[in-house]
C-alpha cells in the first residue's frame, strides 16, 4: 500500500515540469518585493485578488503552453509565421526590454540579500549572481538544467516557514481570501495592477511555451498538429502540470503577503519598496530566524527566476530572427541563442551600477509588461484558435471564454495602471 502510494506520487511530480518551474518562476525577488509592499501597505485586504488571479493565470499559461505543444513553435515563431511582422519587432522589442529591467532589479535584490545575510559588497554579488546564471545556463543539456530548476523551486517553502512563525491570525486572513475589501482610491487600485502586473507577466507565456518545445525534442515526439491522436495524454499533463505550478504560485505569493501582514503591517511599517528591504524589516520583529528565511528566499528564486526571465528573451529573439536556438544545443550550435542570454542578463546586473534606482526600474518594466501583456495575450488567442497554426487542436470553446476574459481583465488593469499614473 505504502509501496504504491509513494509509486503514485512518483509518477505525478515526474510529470510536474514547464508549468511547475514557470509558477516558481513567478515568484521572484521583484515580485517578493511587490507582494512584501502590498502586505506592509494593505495587511491582508488584497488577498482576494490572488483568489481571483488564479483561473485567469492558469488558463493563459494554459494557452502558451498548448501554443508550443501543439504547433512546435514558440509564441514568437507563431506570429512571424501568421501575422505582420511589425506586430512581431514590437512584442519582442518591449519584452527585451521588461526583461532586462525585471534582472536587474532580480539580482540587485539577490545581492543584497547576500549582503544582509553575510556583510560584503551587494555590488559585487549582483555581478557574480549574474555570471553564475549565464554559466550554468550555458553549460548544462537540457535535461540536467530542467532537473535543477525542478529543485530550485524548492526554496520558495522557506516563506511558508516565514509564514509559520509569523503568528499569521489565521480567521481574518482566511476571510479576507474570499471576502474583498475595496478601497476607493489611487494606491489601491495601483496595487491590484501591481498583483496582476506581477502574477501574469509577458515573460512567463514564452518560457513556458519554449519550454514545451524542449520537452517535446527531449522525447522525440512530434507537434501534437502533426500527431492529434496523442493530444489526449499530453493535454491533461500540460493542465495537471499548469494547474499545480500556478497553484503553488499563488499559495507562495500569498505566504509572503501574509507573513508581512502579520509582522511589518501590524507594526506599522507600511512602506516597503523592494524584497531586501521587507527582508531587513523582518529582522527586530519576527526575529533572525524569519529575517535569514526570508533573505535566503530571494536568492533561491531568483536563481531560478534569472535563467527564466534570459531564456524567455533568448527563445523570442531566435525565432523572431527564424534562426534554431534551444537549451539543449551546444553553444557553438546556438550562439544567438545563448548569446542573448548572457548580454540580457549583463545589461540587467550592470543597470546596478549606474546609479539607478531598484524600485524605480520595477515600476518602469510594470509599464512595459502593463503595455505588452493584454495585446499579446490576445495574439496568443489568435494564435490558439487558429487552424492554419493549431491544425485539428484549436482551443474549446470553454477555454477561448476563460482566455479571452483573462485578456479583457489585464488591458482593464493597464487601463486602470495609466489612470493613476
Amino acid at each position: 500500500m505504502a509501496a504504491s502510494l509513494v509509486s503514485r506520487l512518483r509518477n505525478f511530480f515526474g510529470q510536474l515540469g514547464p508549468g511547475l518551474v514557470t509558477g516558481a518562476a513567478d515568484d521572484d525577488p521583484s515580485g517578493i518585493g511587490t507582494h512584501s509592499q502590498v502586505g506592509a501597505q494593505f495587511g491582508y485586504d488584497l488577498a482576494w485578488t490572488f483568489v481571483f488571479s488564479f483561473p485567469l493565470m492558469v488558463v493563459i499559461q494554459e494557452v502558451a503552453a498548448e501554443i508550443g505543444r501543439v504547433t512546435g513553435a514558440g509564441i514568437a515563431r507563431n506570429l512571424r509565421r501568421h501575422y505582420p511582422r511589425p506586430l512581431l519587432w514590437s512584442v519582442v522589442l518591449l519584452l527585451l526590454v521588461a526583461n532586462i529591467v525585471n534582472l536587474g532589479a532580480d539580482l540587485g535584490a539577490m545581492g543584497a540579500a547576500l549582503a544582509l545575510l553575510s556583510g560584503g559588497n551587494a555590488a559585487l554579488y549582483t555581478l557574480l549572481f549574474g555570471v553564475v546564471c549565464v554559466v550554468i545556463e550555458v553549460a548544462l543539456n537540457y535535461a540536467r538544467y530542467a532537473a535543477i530548476l525542478k529543485w530550485t523551486t524548492l526554496s520558495l517553502f522557506s516563506y511558508v516557514a516565514v509564514v509559520a512563525v509569523a503568528g499569521v491570525p489565521w480567521g481574518h486572513a482566511l476571510i479576507a481570501l474570499v471576502v474583498p475589501k475595496i478601497q476607493f482610491n489611487g494606491a489601491y487600485a495601483t496595487a491590484v495592477v501591481a498583483i496582476l502586473g506581477t502574477t501574469i507577466s509577458p515573460y512567463l507565456f514564452f518560457w513556458q511555451a519554449g519550454q514545451e518545445i524542449e520537452e517535446q525534442h527531449r522525447h522525440h515526439a512530434k507537434p501534437l498538429c502533426i500527431t492529434p491522436r496523442e493530444a489526449g495524454p499530453e493535454l491533461r499533463r500540460i493542465r495537471i502540470d499548469t494547474l499545480v505550478g500556478m497553484a503553488f504560485s499563488s499559495i507562495i505569493s500569498l505566504a509572503i503577503v501574509f507573513a508581512t501582514a502579520a509582522t511589518l503591517n501590524a507594526h506599522g511599517i507600511t512602506n516597503i519598496t523592494t524584497s531586501s528591504q521587507a527582508a531587513e524589516a523582518l529582522r527586530p520583529i519576527a526575529g533572525p530566524f524569519a529575517f535569514a528565511l526570508f533573505a535566503l528566499g530571494i536568492i533561491g528564486t531568483g536563481m531560478l527566476a534569472v535563467p527564466v526571465l534570459a531564456g524567455s528573451a533568448a527563445y523570442a529573439v531566435t525565432e523572431m530572427i527564424g534562426v534554431a536556438g534551444s537549451l539543449n544545443a551546444k553553444p557553438l550550435q546556438a550562439r544567438l541563442f545563448y548569446a542573448t542570454i548572457a548580454v540580457t542578463t549583463l545589461l540587467g546586473a550592470s543597470l546596478n551600477f549606474v546609479g539607478i534606482d531598484p524600485a524605480r526600474a520595477l515600476y518602469w518594466a510594470a509599464v512595459v509588461n502593463g503595455v505588452l501583456a493584454a495585446p499579446l495575450m490576445a495574439a496568443m488567442m489568435l494564435i490558439v484558435r487558429n487552424p492554419r497554426a493549431m491544425g485539428r487542436l484549436t482551443l474549446s470553446r470553454r477555454a477561448t471564454i476563460l482566455g479571452w476574459a483573462a485578456t479583457g481583465v489585464m488591458a482593464v488593469a493597464t487601463l486602470i495602471f495609466f489612470v493613476t499614473l
